[in-house]
């Protein structure tokens, strides 16, 4: 093991997969995150029955790197976008031209058959707080939301302080048939509506955090018919590891919290959450 990783958990008897990993972070030296080599980190899921790994782009680099994992590795497909936060930056560092060339660049990723998916995006207002750039945001998901239907593909939202005009983007463009809700982050209220509209709900190390009732809550009310499980390696360890490197390998301890809220054995959840994945990006 890595220094600074936490030990292997229990495995699962039945394999689930991570539906939201940055295996590129830290991998490869970038912005000096902690991460797992690349095959020591699938070797290490694989033997605690995390079987399959989405690996998500966010920028122009991190999506070419994800689309080349994916044809190197078996157990990996990947998502291509520009995240919320890197949209406003690339308008404001190289201006709108800029902007469109990434967006084309994304969208001609998107095209490849192992990319399940474009995202992350979405909108956060929590980082991007003045006006000019929750513009670009706003224009940057829409052309997303866009980009998702016509490939065919699932759209993964990362929506922080956005609820509302996350939801009201998705009204007015018109939902892809596939959803996902990374790392969810909303209420019982919110959940209830992603359901209602027949999203998908990924819950990632957070739903263990002592202080997250109300996502505890949220899942209570989500269908497992519409459960994701997902680490956003290398970030948001779960308990008892939280502020320690995350990574794939530590999805089991997510599941099984999530599975005690809802009174279900692991395996049946387990189960759910696979075949939940399957449907959203494809088999592979």
């Amino acid at each position: 093991m890595s220094s600074g990783h936490p030990p292997l958990p229990e495995p699962l008897a039945v394999a689930v997969a991570d539906s939201h990993c940055h295996l590129d972070i830290g991998s490869e030296g970038r912005d000096g995150e902690d991460g797992l080599p690349v095959e020591e980190a699938l070797a290490r899921a694989a033997s605690v029955g995390v079987a399959r790994i989405v690996q998500v782009g966010v920028d122009i680099d991190s999506s070419r790197w994800a689309v080349e994992a994916a044809n190197r590795h078996e157990a990996v497909v990947a998502t291509v976008s520009l995240h919320p936060n890197e949209a406003p930056r690339i308008a404001e560092r190289e201006g709108r031209t800029a902007l469109a060339e990434a967006l084309a660049e994304i969208d001609r990723l998107a095209a490849d058959p192992r990319v399940r998916a474009v995202g992350e995006t979405g909108l956060d207002y929590f980082r991007t707080d003045a006006d000019d750039g929750r513009k670009v945001q706003h224009e940057s998901f829409r052309a997303h939301i866009e980009m998702a239907k016509r490939h065919g593909k699932a759209l993964v939202i990362h929506d922080r302080d956005a609820h509302d005009d996350v939801l009201r983007a998705l009204t007015e463009e018109g939902s892809p048939d596939r959803v996902v809700l990374h790392c969810f982050s909303g209420d019982v209220e919110m959940a209830r509506e992603c359901v209602r509209r027949g999203y998908w709900l990924s819950f990632a190390g957070t739903v263990t955090f002592k202080n997250a009732a109300g996502l505890r809550n949220a899942l209570t009310v989500t269908p497992p018919g519409q459960l994701l499980v997902e680490t956003d390696a290398p970030f948001l360890a779960p308990m008892p590891h939280r502020g320690s490197p995350n990574a794939s390998y530590l999805t089991p301890l997510t599941l099984s919290a999530m599975a005690e809220v809802k009174n279900l054995p692991v395996d049946d959840l387990a189960a759910a959450v696979d075949a939940n994945t399957t449907r959203v990006f494809d088999p592979w």
